[in-house]
């Protein structure tokens, strides 16, 4: 029988090329294809935005709902280094990766997304800083250089190794404004839709969305981390103890139980509570993620069923697409009417192929460098040591 795998050696580096891993590498070069087209062109071949619709799937699903599931990174590093939980150090690294990740593929949509991409140096000469969006870009790219930063210790342990030592030195301070920026920018975010008041539903619109985006980041984080934990646990073997993740998803379930608590506050004193019931797609879209990401999760995550590993598997992927319903909502549902804007198939081309981008480079290093606590080959539900016999 043919194997289903083939492992590819170079330099003392490795990377097994399998099935997935080669429908994921023509995403990739697809999704480069119309990238190209785009930067040579401009949107008129590839997106449907027009003049009245200048927010698409690049703002609404590759930044803002990347940089909210990205947030694992500084709200693990706000439990570890901030309030010094020991026990979630085990899952730092890979929570790291991930963000970092999820944090470069945010600045490649920023960067698509930018009408006349050759002027994509000028925020950082150009002080527009009564601007919300001038304050996200220059949070997020300080940010994404101190992800990268931490992620040398990671990198020193194999190559440079002679730096290694300088690195974990300055740790403690990148840490420290690894916790700053995203706090800053995740809430940016929520600000920039304070001056659409006008457009927005109102059961979206609220003074208080700068913190609603911070909240739902910071709770989001937790459960994506769960669910990288998870894919790994499948494609690798690595896992970590129940008890670990169960405490890191119900410090996420009270962030999100004080994320509802202002929601019904905010709701009640904007006297909107008949809008819910309206029975129209705007309605309707708000009950749908509140109801599955936010109240069913909840009676998932402090209930018997924490205790076992489907409920906190279950209670993630509820709210990560919750959070992910909710800033698409925030761009699309609560702004544009039906028919007014639907993406093109080339910017799905893009969207998917920046996440296929990223689940090559994430098995990529995870195979190379110490992120699971041990280096893996490829695994599946197998062990290492019958992985040559996989046919």
């Amino acid at each position: 029988m043919r194997r289903l795998y083939r492992e590819y050696h170079l330099l003392g580096w490795v990377y097994t090329l399998t099935p997935m891993r080669c429908l994921l590498l023509a995403l990739v070069a697809l999704c480069l294809g119309v990238v190209a087209v785009r930067l040579l062109t401009g949107y008129q071949y590839v997106t449907n935005l027009t003049d009245q619709t200048p927010w698409g799937l690049w703002i609404g699903f590759d930044v803002l709902v990347g940089v909210a599931l990205a947030g694992g990174g500084y709200s693990t590093a706000f439990l570890v280094g901030g309030l010094r939980y020991e026990k979630y150090q085990g899952i730092a690294r890979s929570a790291l990766l991930t963000s970092l990740l999820g944090y470069l593929l945010v600045m490649a949509g920023l960067f698509l997304d930018i009408g006349q991409w050759p002027h994509f140096w000028r925020p950082f000469v150009s002080w527009g800083y009564t601007s919300p969006l001038f304050e996200v870009f220059w949070c997020i790219s300080i940010y994404t250089t101190i992800l990268t930063l931490e992620f040398h210790e990671v990198i020193t342990e194999r190559i440079v190794r002679p730096v290694h030592k300088y690195v974990v030195k300055a740790l403690p301070v990148l840490v420290i404004l690894g916790l700053i920026f995203p706090m800053m920018h995740q809430s940016s975010l929520g600000a920039l839709f304070l001056i659409a008041k006008s457009k927005m539903f109102p059961l979206w619109w609220s003074q208080l969305l700068p913190l609603y985006f911070l909240l739902s980041s910071f709770f989001v984080g937790s459960a994506m981390v769960y669910v990288e934990s998870d894919l790994a646990r499948r494609a690798y073997g690595h896992e970590h103890e129940h008890w670990i993740m169960k405490g890191l998803t119900r410090v996420g379930g009270r962030i999100m139980a004080v994320y509802l608590l202002l929601k019904i506050v905010d709701i009640t004193m904007k006297g909107e509570w008949n809008l819910l019931f309206l029975n129209t797609l705007q309605s309707n879209m708000f009950l749908l993620e509140m109801v599955l990401g936010v109240i069913l999760p909840l009676g998932i995550v402090f209930s018997k069923l924490a205790d076992r590993k489907y409920g906190l598997l279950v209670y993630s992927w509820l709210v990560v697409i919750g959070v992910v319903v909710n800033r698409l909502n925030c761009v699309f549902t609560s702004m544009y009417t039906s028919g007014e804007y639907f993406p093109s198939i080339f910017e799905f081309v893009v969207s998917i192929g920046l996440i296929a981008a990223g689940c090559i480079l994430y098995s990529f290093l995870v195979e190379n460098f110490h992120i699971l606590g041990r280096r893996f080959a490829r695994q599946v539900n197998v062990e290492k040591k019958d992985v040559r016999n996989l046919i």
